[in-house]
């Protein structure tokens, strides 16, 4: 530790804030490995073949200990890639870090924004090197994995919406079964996937990548950990970016935050199925909202008497159709393709809503963003442990709330019996140093409902709230929104926000599509806070 002073000074180690510079084990922990990562930097290479990025994008990682509390135990490297700023070394203002969500998601693909000429991002681009990450557990990043992949993406999957009391047992044994296979396959990385722990990886990214502050984008989950960072290296903030946000409070983490998403998909759904009918000209599924539900549960019927070409049942169609929910990119490519089925075209939907059992990498991928969405939700909180509170709660929301509330409820019960220590979610708050954070939310978003971000920003005083009226896409800033898009430009190159919060007409309200094969709609992955 005698070279520790300077190296932790050329690393911005913080010396001050909640949690950054209090004198603990982890605290010392990631001072001592962000002024290691200073000293060492990025190895820059051209990026492995089979990572899929190509030239002029650079790849290359940064070692991280598994537990801050021994930061001279084990090690895992964590998968970096960047493009460099397009613009002149006078423009430059430092690297842009980027999580997707998930959590479970890869950030890698945040770099190729610049080389597919995105023009939402050009002005940025020119100011920051886009970096990605695979966050702890993620990808190239030390997987973990929880069973064997091709198991995983086995279709068709029970029914998840539960007929009686035997499909309730069979599914907790389910998740008992997949929780006790988290802990024999990733046991001795399952006790240090938290939240506070990417975001302190984050902070060693941040020290190797050269950067004394912090320029962060984070969507979806990535907005949770964006606000963990903040509170445990206010001081290290720059610009922070926060798109369609994650409730931060303690009570919501993470239980309670899934129960609020089976209200708000709902909501949205309804949406959804209100723009079918309006469009029924082109799509001939139904011309009221009610039509449009009535055909949904009579496919739901279908599909669980006899799964669509033996593999899509129930679980498969949610899988599916939950895009639209989710993003209005897939409200005409869903529409289009459940009409196609309708007129005959059975194949159309089976294709989308199928899971491809020949991709292994794809299979592999799936399985371990799974995986990592159990490891950190059932890691960074204690859960309920009673079968008895789960019932009483899932069954109450799916009387109103039926489209998601059930196989929500079994995607999360693996950590009613998870095998590792759960901890007390951190206390998000501003802490000194912090600057001004932005945020922006979609006011029907279905996955990170509004609230969240309403709690965020009285937590961050000085932030400032961009909302999107009467629309409920996820990821905003991926939108083509000029009153949204200028003032996130402004922020990230200027560090302005406006002197109040702000208010948006919606994006442009999607047009209906007649062929199923001009787009396939964007299934749920592991870039959103709930996989499928």
């Amino acid at each position: 530790m005698a070279d520790g002073t300077a190296s932790e000074q050329r690393a911005g180690a913080p010396r001050s804030g909640a949690g950054a510079g209090s004198d603990d084990a982890e605290a010392r922990g990631v001072r001592l490995a962000a002024a290691r990562a200073a000293d060492k930097g990025v190895d820059w290479k051209d990026c492995p073949a089979d990572w899929g990025f190509d030239k002029p994008i650079q790849c290359g990682h940064v070692t991280v200990p598994v537990d801050y509390a021994r930061p001279e135990g084990r090690t895992i490297d964590i998968a970096v890639n960047r493009h460099r700023n397009t613009g002149g070394a006078d423009e430059r203002q430092g690297s842009l870090v980027y999580n997707p969500g998930g959590p479970g998601g890869s950030g890698m693909r945040f770099p190729a924004r610049v080389t597919t000429k995105n023009p939402l991002w050009t002005k940025t681009a020119k100011a920051y090197d886009f970096v990605g990450f695979d966050p702890r557990g993620v990808g190239h990043s030390a997987a973990i994995s929880c069973m064997d992949p091709q198991e995983f993406v086995k279709a068709p999957k029970a029914d998840p919406v539960p007929d009686d009391e035997s499909d309730k047992l069979a599914q907790r044994k389910l998740a008992r079964e997949y929780a006790d296979g988290c802990g024999e396959r990733s046991g001795d990385m399952l006790p240090h996937m938290t939240t506070p722990n990417t975001a302190r990886d984050l902070d060693v990214i941040r020290a190797a990548l050269g950067d004394r502050k912090l320029n962060y984008l984070g969507v979806s989950y990535g907005t949770y950990l964006g606000a963990v960072y903040a509170t445990l290296f206010p001081d290290h903030v720059r610009r922070m970016v926060v798109d369609s946000v994650v409730n931060p409070s303690r009570q919501k983490i993470w239980y309670e935050a899934n129960l609020d998403q089976d209200v708000a998909f709902e909501m949205r759904w309804n949406d959804w199925k209100k723009w079918v009918a309006e469009n029924d000209a082109a799509y001939g599924i139904g011309d009221t909202p009610e039509k449009v539900q009535a055909q949904w549960e009579k496919l739901r019927a279908a599909a669980k008497k006899e799964p669509l070409g033996g593999v899509v049942g129930p679980a498969e169609l949610l899988g599916f159709f939950q895009s639209a929910p989710y993003y209005d990119s897939a409200w005409a490519p869903t529409a289009a393709t459940w009409s196609a089925y309708l007129k005959g075209d059975e194949k159309a939907l089976i294709d989308a809503a199928a899971p491809d059992m020949s991709d292994t990498e794809g299979n592999k991928s799936a399985e371990n963003g799974n995986a990592v969405y159990n490891a950190v939700e059932c890691a960074d909180a204690k859960w309920p442990t009673k079968w008895s509170k789960w019932d009483r709660d899932n069954s109450r929301l799916h009387e109103d709330y039926p489209f998601l509330t059930w196989s929500n409820a079994w995607m999360n019960l693996p950590c009613a019996t998870w095998p590792a220590k759960q901890q007390r979610p951190l206390d998000v708050r501003t802490g000194k140093g912090l600057p001004p954070v932005l945020l922006v939310q979609s006011e029907r978003d279905a996955a990170t409902p509004y609230a969240g971000a309403v709690e965020l920003h009285k937590r961050l005083k000085g932030s400032r709230l961009i909302t999107e009226k009467d629309a409920g896409s996820h990821g905003v800033t991926s939108l083509e929104n000029g009153c949204v898009n200028k003032r996130v430009d402004a922020y990230l190159l200027s560090g302005k926000t406006d002197s109040r919060d702000v208010t948006c007409e919606p994006h442009a309200t999607p047009e209906p599509e007649k062929s199923p094969e001009r787009t396939t709609p964007r299934k749920a992955t592991a870039d959103l806070p709930r996989l499928p």
